[in-house]
């Protein structure tokens, strides 16, 4: 099965997604400067985040990520001075949206030009 937001190119490799659930004391900072700071460290590491959900008190957050393994990402969050209290492997995508796209993946997955 392919999965929604992975590479899917055919002479790239997949790279495992992660969930990671962060606690933080204080009040999150989404700021475009911090954001740039996150983005600048996980390029150096060899990660992509790809986007997270912050709950109603902005205390938490659950982010998905691309990486090679869950000590990248440990690496990433000591690196940022940011908890990564949880880090789990995720599977494949469930649900109407999944379910709706992946024929679209799988026919572009078959083009010379190896997809979107």
């Amino acid at each position: 099965m392919l999965r929604i937001g992975r590479r899917i190119r055919a002479t790239e490799a997949v790279v495992p997604l992660f969930l990671i659930e962060r606690n933080f004391a204080e009040i999150v900072k989404t700021d475009p400067e911090t954001m740039a700071t996150v983005k600048a460290v996980n390029d150096e590491i060899g990660i992509q985040w790809l986007f997270s959900f912050l709950s109603a008190d902005k205390r938490k957050t659950y982010c998905l990520y691309e990486a090679p393994n869950a000590e990248a990402i440990r690496a990433a969050a000591r690196r940022l001075g940011v908890p990564a209290d949880t880090i789990v492997e995720v599977g494949a995508e469930v649900g109407p949206y999944a379910a709706m796209i992946a024929p679209v993946l799988e026919r572009a997955a078959e083009l010379p030009h190896g997809g979107p």
